[in-house]
């Protein structure tokens, strides 16, 4: 129309040649003429224009969170005749209006080196029938993340976390922000949060300040939120990552491992550089961490019993060495599965140090280590005899022979056992202690406790050693070539009638006789 109009400089000639009126060719000129052009159309009345006041008003009472259908229910309840499409962009319009003046604006936040450390939650895999978590920190200047594995989101696993994150970034920064975890904030009062006493002194410890976010207010701890997103996409079996599931706890903390390596030495989008390269440049400005860590991350107290070296957790009792009798020791789990172990720990003048590890223990069957509990008394199955007079250490003083036959005399129940201890050492006095140690202990042996049986053994060894001095004829001993059974020779003359023959004679003598 505007070219045809340059062309002819005519209204008319121009009308015909666009195929409108020449008016509406003089209205388009004299908008070009004076600049107001405009590409919307012309707004005219709708149906809805009385109403829209009523909408403002529904829009401020359901603050922008009412729906277009049933604005248009209501509308028509009022005499409303338009269409429902007039009414949701009717809606729409007035939504928009709404929340132009109550959006919040972020503002870009510009950190600095060694000041913020954000960490989160997340829900992690199941393993085992188990639920787990992934703690995500996020240190913010250099972008650094760390993710790892937990069991539950009890303090001492929390602060283990955030022990093992401060010790993998090199130190600790000034703040520290968080969710308000009841291992952080117990309540609020006035709007004011109220610390957990072991949260103050974890930060006390650390020189660390612990700072919380406002209640379901995620946007002010993006970057931890970010971390969290990131882990359960990459780390929770999904069909999105083909990931498969995982056979055991001690699995997944090795994928969160390769996770952390992977996304701190990649490129960042925003400082289009690696987080690993500058956490080495803001390690100068975090504070240096204590050598140990904090009591509280080795897991719940437990006190030593009195007189028994064991400690009960989680309704199974556990060993420690004896000399922790009646001390406090620390108790947590690690692992899962097949690798499940409890750990106790003992902090001492020297600092905390690993004092026992046991497999998980079922209750009523209590996981000993015999290094745990000093040598045990001989009790009554090592029972070694203890002289309470002189008679009974005069007696004993005889030899283990002696000893021998006191303790096999007592076990038989053999009477008079006081007489024949004094007859004993009243024959040691006669023919030597040794011999009579020697006889006590081979009656002991045999089980010869009756009152003429010393007296008996030390004669018979007394006879062996006349012959054996009198080179007498050798004692006859059986062997495996040799018996001293008596032969059946002399029966082989039975029944014969031989004359010569001595038995025949003999019966022959008996006949006549």
């Amino acid at each position: 129309m505007l070219e045809a109009f340059d062309l002819t400089g005519s209204l008319r000639d121009a009308g015909e040649l666009a195929g409108c009126s020449h008016h509406t060719v003089a209205h388009y000129v004299a908008a070009r003429d004076a600049g107001g052009l405009c590409d919307r159309p012309v707004a005219r009345p709708q149906l809805i224009d009385e109403f829209l006041s009523k909408v403002e008003e529904w829009m401020e009472h359901s603050k922008g969170k009412i729906r277009a259908d049933k604005a248009h229910d209501k509308l028509v309840a009022l005499g409303y005749l338009g269409s429902e499409r007039t009414t949701r962009r009717a809606v729409v319009k007035v939504r928009r209006a709404y929340r132009a003046g109550r959006v919040r604006v972020h503002r870009p936040w510009v950190t600095e080196p060694g000041m913020w450390l954000q960490y989160d939650f997340g829900d992690g895999p199941v393993i085992d029938g188990t639920k787990t978590t992934l703690f995500c920190a996020w240190l913010a200047w250099c972008r650094f993340r760390v993710v790892l594995a937990l069991l539950d989101k009890t303090a001492p696993s929390v602060f283990a976390a955030l022990d093992v994150t401060l010790r993998r970034l090199g130190g600790a920064p000034t703040y520290v922000l968080t969710d308000n975890e009841k291992t952080v904030t117990v309540e609020h009062v006035a709007g004011m949060a109220v610390r957990n006493p072991a949260t103050v002194a974890f930060a006390r410890f650390y020189g660390v300040t612990v700072h919380t976010c406002e209640p379901a207010d995620p946007a002010s701890k993006g970057g931890s939120e970010s971390t969290v997103k990131l882990a359960k996409a990459d780390l929770v079996p999904k069909d999105t990552n083909l990931r498969e599931e995982y056979a055991s706890f001690a699995e997944l903390e090795a994928a969160c491992e390769v996770f952390c390596t992977e996304v701190n030495a990649r490129v960042h989008r925003v400082t289009r550089r690696a987080p690993v390269e500058m956490l080495a440049e803001e390690r100068a400005r975090l504070h240096p961490l204590p050598a140990t860590p904090h009591t509280v991350s080795f897991g719940v107290t437990r006190t030593v019993g009195a007189k028994s070296p064991m400690v009960v957790f989680d309704g199974g009792q556990y060993s420690v060495p004896h000399t922790l009798l009646g001390q406090v020791v620390w108790v947590r789990v690690h692992g899962r599965g097949d690798g499940e172990a409890v750990v106790i720990v003992h902090v001492g003048d020297t600092g905390p140090v690993e004092v026992a590890r046991h497999a998980r223990a079922a209750p009523g069957s209590p996981a000993l280590d015999d290094a745990h509990f000093p040598p045990a008394p001989p009790g009554a199955l090592e029972r070694a005899p203890k002289a309470r007079t002189a008679a009974e250490a005069e007696f004993l003083a005889l030899g283990e022979g002696a000893r021998l036959w006191l303790t096999e005399a007592a076990a038989a129940g053999t009477t008079r056992m006081r007489v024949k201890m004094a007859d004993a050492v009243t024959t040691a006095k006669l023919v030597g202690a040794d011999k009579v140690n020697w006889a006590l202990g081979h009656a002991a042996v045999h089980a010869r406790f009756a009152e003429a049986d010393l007296a008996s053994i030390l004669a018979h060894h007394a006879g062996r050693d006349h012959h054996a001095d009198a080179d007498a004829s050798p004692i006859h001993r059986a062997g495996e070539q040799a018996s001293l059974t008596q032969g059946t020779a002399g029966w082989a003359a039975l029944g014969r009638d031989d004359p010569e023959s001595g038995l025949a004679r003999e019966l022959a003598g008996e006949v006549a006789s």
